[in-house]
């Protein structure tokens, strides 16, 4: 609605409300105080805004929120462990702001957590080990930042996940083998890091509904999955600037779902000829 100004600080006495949705206006400035007020609130969604300041610890305070949204906003500072007090949340999406500091230990706490979302901001540090603890979660995006060390071992344990998005940081190490055994994954991004290691043969088998594999910007070698054509759901293959030998396989020629393919700046020997593949990076 193109709404502009600050959020009123009346809006703590809305005290009945259990759904607040402000997401894609021109809302700026810090949010009030008592907003903390609002213990009934489920669905917060202040996204597409202009706020700014650091995320307010009063959050931890909405016990029974189970939805909070404010990417794409100006937020500063460090994610705030009263975070983790809210034992209902299911979705946290931090997305595109200016947090800084490090993934909280203690985001294992939140069992019930279904989607983490915190690309495009300042993190650094390390993928904290109590992510395994997060059983249901289904989605975990927290590209484009600056986190360092490997991927833990731990995450190949989050048999539900679906999306697995750690693009453009500073990490190192291979893929942890347990990674493929997530039979449900359909979306592995791990492009533009300093990653190594090679991939396994079966990896078509273990990953039977793989729609985006992205790997390119890293250090892995190798040849291609000899199961490839195996990946019948494949729509993006992504494996562009590494150091890949060996043929490029004829079974990409199989994979009629296929629309994006970059295999560029490797060492591939022989010929190979796909009609229609379009490259990407």
């Amino acid at each position: 609605m193109t709404l502009t100004g600050k959020i009123p600080r009346d809006f703590g006495n809305l005290t009945f409300l259990v759904s607040l949705d402000l997401r894609s206006n021109n809302f700026h400035g810090n949010l009030p105080q008592e907003m903390a007020h609002l213990r009934r609130l489920k669905f917060l969604d202040l996204s597409f805004n202009n706020f700014r300041g650091e995320i307010p610890s009063w959050f931890g305070f909405l016990h029974r929120l189970q939805v909070l949204n404010i990417r794409h906003n100006n937020f500063t500072g460090s994610i705030p462990s009263s975070f983790f007090n809210i034992s209902t949340l299911e979705t946290l999406n931090l997305n595109f702001n200016s947090i800084e500091g490090q993934i909280p230990k203690v985001i294992g706490s939140l069992i019930n957590l279904r989607e983490l979302m915190l690309k495009g901001n300042k993190l650094i540090g390390s993928i904290p080990l109590s992510l395994s603890n997060v059983s249901g979660l289904e989605t975990l995006q927290i590209s484009t930042n600056s986190l360092q060390g490997n991927i833990p071992e731990g995450i190949g344990n989050l048999h539900n996940m679906n999306f697995l998005s750690i693009e453009y940081n500073q990490l190192t190490g291979s893929i942890p083998f347990s990674i493929f055994n997530i039979s449900r994954i359909e979306f592995i991004a791990f492009t533009g890091n300093s990653l190594s290691g090679d991939l396994p043969n079966d990896l078509c088998n273990r990953l039977p509904i793989l729609k985006g594999l992205f790997l390119s910007a890293n250090k892995f070698h190798g040849h291609m999955p000899t199961s490839l054509s195996n990946c019948s759901q494949l729509q993006l293959l992504g494996l562009s600037e590494n150091e890949f030998d060996g043929p490029i396989l004829s079974e990409i020629g199989s994979l009629t779902k296929l629309q994006g393919l970059g295999l560029g700046s490797n060492y591939f020997t022989g010929m190979f000829n796909l009609i229609n593949a379009i490259t990407i990076g």
